[in-house]
């Protein structure tokens, strides 16, 4: 063998090995690669208790209850499922009922979720695009989400309104 087809090999074998190494972490993460599971997600997937994840969904009407030193309790949904979540802290100033909301925690038991960080949506215009891709899925989509006001351009002419 030359040293040119050595050369060729080491380098042929060391891009293999690179690639099956990538195409094994990319498979190793395909489950882990999500932003966050809906309510649905979490009962259909079986998820284990002390599992670290997000749940995202809605926060449904009239399941907010604040208890004493900040601890808060409400329920996310997606329509479909409903899942409790408790959490001890400061609440976004965006959060309330009816709103999207993903919770980062553990889950304790089926159906319970402590969270240690909850995350709202940060204007009445947008909504995560997990959240409503999810709620989509679920059927629990409303047409008005995704409609931006028209605002028209200044300064420029023959603009459309």
């Amino acid at each position: 063998m030359t040293r040119k087809q050595r050369r060729f090999g080491l380098i042929a074998g060391s891009l293999a090995v690179l690639g099956a190494a990538v195409g094994l972490i990319l498979y190793a993460l395909t489950d882990s690669i999500v932003f966050f599971h809906s309510p649905t997600e979490v009962e259909e997937k079986n998820i284990k208790p002390g599992t670290r994840l997000r749940v995202g969904g809605l926060v449904s009407p009239g399941t907010v209850v604040k208890g004493e030193k900040l601890s808060v309790q409400f329920e996310v949904t997606d329509g479909n499922k409903a899942i409790t979540v408790a959490y001890t802290g400061i609440l976004p100033d965006l959060f309330r009922e009816g709103q999207g909301v993903v919770a980062e925690g553990v889950l304790e038991q089926p159906g319970r979720f402590y969270a240690d960080s909850v995350l709202a949506k940060h204007d009445e215009n947008y909504m995560p695009r997990e959240v409503a891709d999810a709620l989509k899925k679920q059927g629990y989509w409303k047409d008005d989400y995704d409609k931006k006001p028209q605002v028209p351009m200044a300064g420029v002419t023959g603009a459309a309104q």
